[in-house]
């Protein structure tokens, strides 16, 4: 039995994100957030409503500011108790695992997909044009936001990394690897700056 593309995409490998079945998704999130994003935000009932949805999980009180935009919502999993503010994109590609108890400020985007970084690697020697192939070659690579955290303001988080438990992302960084738990970590690349006072 062939494998699929979302097998593909899910394991990390490169993968075909024109295929019919990403484009079917794509749509149904792109009519999604045009819906969801002109729902008044004092209906939080029926914001939530959505959430539950499109999302592939939605924990207890969970809120999502104005202007959100994803990829598929399909591959986004969410805790209890999680706060995404204003203007953010999720490009769930592959999966989007947030926990329990999560802040994520306004501008964040986080960003499974990617692509190889060598010219010859990254350019699909089956496209030509008018042919159903993307031109370049795409891999994703999931995201984990673990309980506690907080997301500042503008940070960019690349696919690949994990942010610890109770781990504070200072604004506008970009996250490009992993970030151990109970840690205040800022900059371009982030880095981590001190512990947090308390952690074990």
């Amino acid at each position: 039995m062939s494998e699929t593309e979302e097998e593909k995409c899910l394991r990390g490998e490169i993968y075909d994100c024109h295929a019919p079945s990403f484009i079917a998704r794509k749509a149904r999130a792109s009519a999604w957030c045009r819906a969801y994003n002109a729902v008044p935000y004092a209906q939080r009932d029926r914001r939530y409503a959505m959430l539950k949805e499109l999302f592939g999980r939605v924990g207890t009180n969970v809120t999502v500011g104005d202007e959100f935009v994803c990829g598929f919502g399909d591959n986004i999993f969410i805790g209890d108790n999680v706060s995404v503010n204003l203007r953010c994109t999720f490009i769930d590609s592959n999966t989007i695992t947030i926990g329990n108890g999560v802040l994520i400020a306004p501008g964040v985007q986080i960003n499974t997909a990617t692509h190889p970084v060598e010219l010859a690697e990254r350019l699909n020697p089956d496209w030509a044009p008018g042919s159903s192939a993307y031109f370049w070659r795409t891999r994703a690579l999931p995201v984990v936001i673990e309980d506690g955290c907080w997301i500042g303001a503008g940070c960019i988080l690349l696919g690949g990394v994990t942010i610890g438990r109770g781990s504070v992302i200072g604004a506008g960084s970009v996250v490009t690897r992993d970030v151990p738990p109970d840690c205040v970590a800022a900059g371009t690349p982030c880095r981590v700056i001190r512990r947090i006072n308390g952690a074990a």
